[in-house]
This record gives structure tokens, sequence and C-alpha cells, in this order.
């Protein structure tokens, strides 16, 4: 980044943000202020708002004695995220069935479109950019700004916390020709799901739209694996932690 005032907190944000999911900041890392704007070229200023919101988000904690650092989520957290994504998901469908544009539509199939393509063909390398877009486009068709906001968020926690399913399964192929099999099949499986949600938000039936959105996102839980070592806590840990604050 260049321009040093010129460029907002927001931008500063997002910039540490993907950081942190991306897993350039490790979990337990500190975030201090100079090393950051200098990281960024920016003032103090942005990153100190920055950091405030981040802490806000659970991405950012601050430790006595130590500033800012990454967060390290418990396990219960971590499960919490795919918990409050199976609640919310369902409820952004129900709302983009009748709110949903037109150009919301035409945005949502031409990626269900491009996502079962490069499924069946067995390009699974890029199903996780395509897979972002689509929740991402569904979760603006809600109409609701707050609710998208949210379930944007949460879906870069779970990408910071778990294992990347679409990653999990482009690399299936060196752990074996059944599970790569099983993985290619899973994705073309999950894209289907998706058309068929995006049919059902098309004749703006609320109903169907929850009902297909609990079962794709239940249907997805045994794909995620959190990621180790130092993105979560276990139990111990945390009890440690909190024991230690005490």
């Amino acid at each position: 980044m260049q321009g040093g005032r010129r460029i907002s907190a927001h931008a500063v944000c997002t910039a540490i943000r993907d950081d942190i999911v991306s897993g350039a900041f490790a979990p337990g890392s500190r975030l201090t202020e100079e090393l950051l704007a200098r990281r960024y070229g920016v003032s103090r200023v942005p990153v100190r708002e920055a950091l405030r919101t981040l802490e806000s988000e659970g991405f950012v904690t601050t430790r006595r004695h130590a500033g800012a650092c990454v967060a390290q989520p418990s396990e219960r957290e971590a499960a919490d995220l795919l918990d409050i994504r199976a609640l919310l998901e369902p409820l952004g469908a129900a709302r983009a069935a009748q709110r949903r544009t037109e150009a919301h539509l035409k945005v949502l199939r031409g990626l269900v479109r491009l996502g079962q393509e490069r499924a069946h063909r067995g390009q699974l390398g890029e199903l996780r950019s395509l897979g972002d877009w689509f929740h991402e486009t569904l979760a603006q068709a809600s109409g609701s700004p707050s609710l998208a906001a949210l379930l944007v968020q949460l879906r870069r926690k779970i990408a910071w916390v778990y294992e990347d399913p679409a990653r999990l399964v482009a690399q299936a192929p060196q752990a074996g020709a059944v599970r790569a099999e099983s993985a290619a099949a899973r994705a073309v499986e999950s894209w289907e799901e998706h058309g068929a949600l995006v049919d059902a938000v098309a004749r703006g039936d609320a109903d169907r739209a929850r009902a297909l959105a609990t079962a794709h996102a239940e249907r997805s839980l045994a794909h995620y694996r959190l990621r180790r070592p130092g993105h979560v806590r276990t139990l111990k840990q945390s009890v440690n932690t909190a024991s230690a604050r005490n």
C-alpha cells in the first residue's frame, strides 16, 4: 500500500484481516502499530482504528503487557462458527428468495454454471473463489446489509479457523484415487445443491430455499477440519488461559 494518509482505516482493516486469514500473521503473534504502519505504508492512526475493528470482529485480542495479538479461538468457539453458519445461511437464503433482484439472479446463475463446469471437469482448484463469490452474492440478495455483513464476516472467520474444503478437495489426488473420486463427487454434488438453491430463490420459494440451504450446510460439515497447530486452542489451553487472566 502506498499513499499514507490517503489510505482509509477500512482499507487497512481489510488488508490486516486478509493477512490474518491467509496465515501471514500467525495466531498469537503480536501486531504492533509501528510494524503494521510500515508494512502497509500508512500512519499509525488508521492502524489503531483497524485493530479496534478487528478486535470487535474476533480476529484480534489485546493482552496485558503484550498489546494487540492475533486471536486464537478455542475449539468451542470454532465449533460455534459452524453452528451459527447453519442458522444464518438458511435465513439469508429465505430472505434472498423474497428480495433478490434480477441482477442478483444473473450473477448467481452465472456462478452456478461456472462452478458446475469446473466441478464436472475436475478443475477443483478454482472452486474456492467461485464458492466465496456465490455465497457473498446470495448474502447480498437477502436485501439486508446487516445480515449480509454478518454472513461475509462469518465465512472469513471459518476460512481462517478451518482448512478450506475446496482446497482439501483440490489436494485429494495426492491422497489416493478413492479419496480423489470421493472429493470430486462431493464437489459436483455441492454445485448441484447451489443450482437447486438458486432455482428456489428465482421462484421466490423462501421455505424451499431455507430447507436447501440447511441441507447444504449439514452436508458440508464433514468436510471441515480445524487448522493445526496454533489456530485453535484446546479446551485445556482455554481453561488455563482463563485461569491466568483471573
